[in-house]
């Protein structure tokens, strides 16, 4: 019942203890709460229990109840970092039991073995107590040996023995009411879809065992480390760092096992190396060493130490010794059978290649590369990785690009996987060396055709293929009905208030980690990429006109491939730190002009704005030509004010995530019909004053404002259904909700929303447009079928993006582009709300007269009056795509 309904077990057994019972009995008792706390509670207190459980046994003169609990407290001490006395227990355990008793003592102890890394004891023992548990019809014990064993083959890289028993042990469970062990199940099957690279289905049972865990009302350390492996997978290795944090300071709260306060050190690890933290992963796996070697655990201890030297290497303390340290640790985890040995050759490869050893590092890759024709996705990539550095010591340019392509096809049919745009996107990240590797081996030998091919093999690979739509999933939808409800009340206390309303946002959060918890789950549809870049084509597509200047980042400088004229030319420019920081510098200085009486801050942005153009452009400014001009930046520098700098101010601009995506929007044909979509949300300083005079100009009359009367007008439409083809419907007041604005969005021609926008840097697909009902957010629009054609955002930061993975956008721009959408105006800084209005007019007399989004933006910018404040919002705002 311990495992079954652990509280209640824990309520019987105190009752029979206060009832004087036999010594037998009370052997029993006791032993139940020791298991309860040595599981779920303080292991001092376990140890104590059992102690007196054995003692009872013992005076109960019943061999076969003491070997029965030394098992017990075996599993205890191994768990308290007691490993000699855990072990001195099992053998006292299995000389005192016999038969059934003895099979169930030698599960325990193969548990241990597992627990202490000595999977071939483990086996060992497993193999001789199944059958012994099949003859006596234990269907409890021998579903818990198989998924036993299961975790033992995962451990050792066999994922079809382990898919075998954990499928036996689910078959068994299933005919028993093990709550507790029902649940370990769910999580077995969760590891065993990671361990066979199927991400997405490891997040959602994973998260299914712990909704059941949570039923139990039981701890979930085992849990939460499994959750953090897959979530370091996934590219979540920030997420990972803090839930393992969290668990080590619950572990240590109620005094729980040592044995899980060293794993959860070690994954924590991890997650911090992989997060780019290395004094945090030193610090992780440096104590995590000291217990793993106290508990006498040499397979943890061991992946440890990899960890602590991968983390000496990323803090700048290469060296000889450490060479040697990888090897041996290679060689310990091959000796193992460990999947991450290759990983551990790579890294003595990489070191002894930056000390120049060219031998040595020669043959540690050459262990690391035979990895890369077999096993799951990221063990193939550490293999592509070790070939491509093997042939970058050869001289071999041919063999580093081959090798990195092959290593980067790996990385996009497991990114593919994956059904959420998130995921994809940070799982680029794991592909940053090998696309490092192969735009250097491009500078040097291919020239600047070859570097923008490999620039754009790996920049915003997500809007390569539309996301995976959403699933109509109930509880996906009710959660963000009600998230969308309680974000309104949030807000709405918020301003009547004046103050924050905490259990309102309490469970506005707790929503959201549903709701982003269910998206993570969808697996993607695409068997690959499709189309691959073609820098001939888009040279075609450019003709003689059009310059696209693509900015490529290698070893901290800017590197500017100008495309047109049938060719493409490489220019030097700055340093990445540099702009990085003279960008932020004009952020501020906008933020300033937004508000009247800054005008003196005028001429210092503009001298900024010279100055990002010598970082950035450099000496190609001077050969764009008089044409339109695209510009493709990478991810950390998508807040520059393009417009902005001297050489593109009075041009026709359009920026694009990717010359990919520019092809992409340039072939993008409009719906039939266009149909326009005017949404004006609640809370604007402006009110949203152009909606009425748009709505007048596409329709031929001004709609009723919020909360009007009178009749719309021809050819306008303001409630019921969606309006036809090339209709223009009017959505405010209680007409601007979420599921009505986004069924007229659906395949519209046009859409201007003027709302108020949110961006939301700690997880941006849940940046917002406010709604009258609430936020509209990235996960709404990724449930069209095809986001309108063109959009106009005249709100702040609906062109802000969280750069992520390699060279990821994640925003509300980039959630529409792979959706249909050609072309999108928004904002990249706060702006006067006012000035926008004049601006709009503008830039919709420009569409009306057949212009691009481009140019319609670069004609209303000049129409607009030549004070600061109008100056800076037409430079605030950008024509993103290609419409």
């Amino acid at each position: 019942m311990v495992f079954a309904a652990p509280g209640e077990a824990l309520t019987r057994a105190e009752e029979l203890l206060g009832a004087d019972p036999s010594p037998l009995h009370a052997s029993v008792a006791h032993q139940v709460i020791g298991i309860w706390q040595r599981d779920f509670g303080d292991t001092r207190r376990a140890l104590a229990h059992l102690r007196r459980a054995r003692d009872l046994a013992a005076r109960a003169e019943s061999a076969e109840r003491e070997a029965d609990v030394l098992a017990t407290l075996g599993v205890a001490l191994v768990h308290a970092g007691r490993t000699r006395a855990g072990l001195a227990a099992f053998e006292r355990g299995v000389a005192r039991g016999s038969g059934h008793t003895r099979a169930r003592v030698l599960f325990r102890r193969a548990y241990v073995w597992w627990v202490l890394g000595r999977h071939g004891e483990a086996l060992e023992d497993v193999r001789r107590a199944i059958p012994v548990l099949r003859q006596a019809d234990d269907v409890i014990w021998t579903a818990r040996a198989l998924t036993l064993r299961a975790t033992v083959h995962l451990a050792l890289g066999s994922v079809e023995r382990a898919d075998a028993d954990f499928t036996a042990a689910e078959l068994l469970w299933d005919t028993t009411g093990q709550e507790h062990d029902k649940a370990d199940a769910v999580e077995s099957r969760g590891l065993a879809a990671f361990r066979s690279g199927d991400v997405p289905a490891a997040l959602r049972l994973l998260d299914e065992a712990a909704e059941r865990y949570a039923k139990l009302g039981t701890p979930t350390f085992m849990l939460t480390i499994r959750r953090c492996e897959v979530l370091m997978a996934a590219g979540l290795a920030t997420e990972a760092l803090a839930e393992a944090d969290a668990a080590v300071a619950a572990l240590d709260g109620i005094g729980g096992q040592s044995t899980r306060k060293a794993e959860l050190l070690l994954v924590a690890a991890r997650a911090a190396r992989v997060a780019g933290e290395p004094q945090t992963s030193l610090a992780r796996a440096a104590v995590a060493v000291r217990l793993f070697a106290g508990q006498r655990r040499t397979w943890y201890e061991t992946h440890a130490r990899l960890v602590l030297i991968e983390a000496r290497v990323a803090t700048g303390h290469g060296s000889g010794r450490l060479v040697a340290d990888a090897a041996a640790v290679a060689e310990r985890l091959a000796a193992f059978g460990a999947p991450a040995a290759p990983e551990a050759s790579l890294l003595a490869g990489r070191i002894a290649l930056d000390l120049g050893w060219t031998a040595d590092a020669e043959r540690h890759l050459a262990v690391a590369a035979r990895s890369r024709h077999g096993g799951p996705p990221l063990a193939r990539m550490t293999g592509w990785a070790a070939q491509a550095l093997r042939a970058r010591a050869a001289g071999s340019a041919r063999g580093v690009l081959e090798a990195c392509r092959r290593g980067l096809d790996v990385l996009d049919d497991h990114r593919m996987t994956l059904g959420a745009s998130e995921l994809r996107a940070r799982a680029t990240a794991q592909g940053a060396e090998l696309a490092a590797l192969a735009q250097r081996a491009s500078l040097v030998s291919g020239g600047p055709r070859r570097l923008l091919g490999w620039s754009e093999r790996w920049r915003a690979t997500v809007l390569s293929a539309p996301p995976t739509r959403p699933p109509a999933d109930p509880v996906l939808l009710t959660a963000m009905t009600a998230f969308r409800e309680l974000a309104a009340r949030a807000e709405e206390a918020r301003t009547d208030g004046g103050r924050p309303a905490p259990a309102l946002e309490r469970e506005q959060r707790r929503l959201e980690r549903e709701i982003r918890s269910r998206t993570l789950h969808m697996r993607g549809e695409a068997p690959g990429d499709g189309d691959r870049f073609d820098v001939g084509r888009l040279l075609r597509r450019l003709g003689d006109e059009v310059r696209l200047v693509e900015l490529a980042v290698l070893d901290g400088r800017v590197h500017v491939l100008l495309c047109g004229q049938g060719r493409v030319r490489r220019f030097e420019a700055g340093l990445l730190a540099e702009a990085e920081a003279e960008a932020e510098h004009v952020q501020a200085g906008l933020r300033r002009l937004a508000h009247p009486g800054a005008e003196a801050r005028l001429p210092l942005v503009e001298a900024a704005g010279a100055r990002l153009q010598r970082l950035l452009l450099g000496p190609a400014a001077a050969h764009l030509g008089s044409g339109p001009v695209v510009v493709v930046p990478p991810g950390r520098l998508h807040r520059v004010p393009w417009a902005l700098l001297p050489a593109l101010r009075e041009r026709v601009l359009s920026v694009s995530p990717s010359a990919s995506s520019w092809l992409r929007a340039r072939d993008t044909a409009p719906p039939p019909g266009g149909r326009q979509v005017l949404v004006r949300g609640p809370g604007l300083a402006s009110g949203g004053a152009e909606v009425p005079e748009l709505s007048d100009r596409y329709a031929g009359r001004r709609t009723p404002s919020e909360g009007g009367t009178g009749a719309p007008p021809p050819g306008a439409r303001t409630g019921g259904g969606s309006a036809g083809p090339g209709a223009t419907v009017v959505l405010e007041g209680g007409d601007a909700r979420v599921p009505r604005v986004l069924r007229e969005l659906d395949g519209a021609a046009l859409a201007h929303i003027a709302a108020h926008g949110t961006f939301r840097a700690d997880s941006p697909l849940f940046s917002s447009l406010r709604m009258a009902d609430g936020p509209l957010i990235v996960h709404d629009f990724e449930r069209l079928d095809r986001s309108p054609y063109r959009i106009i955002l005249p709100c702040c930061d609906t062109a802000r993006f969280a750069s992520v993975g390699a060279d990821e956008l994640l925003g509300l721009v980039t959630a529409l582009l792979p959706l249909g959408t050609a072309g999108v105006v928004a904002c990249t800084a706060p702006v006067n709300d006012a000035a926008v209005v004049p601006l709009m007019l503008a830039l919709h007399k420009g569409l009306d007269a057949g212009l691009s989004l481009a140019e319609a933006l670069r004609d209303a910018r000049a129409a607009l009056p030549g004070d600061a404040v109008h100056q800076a919002t037409g430079w605030a705002f950008s024509a993103f795509g290609a419409a």
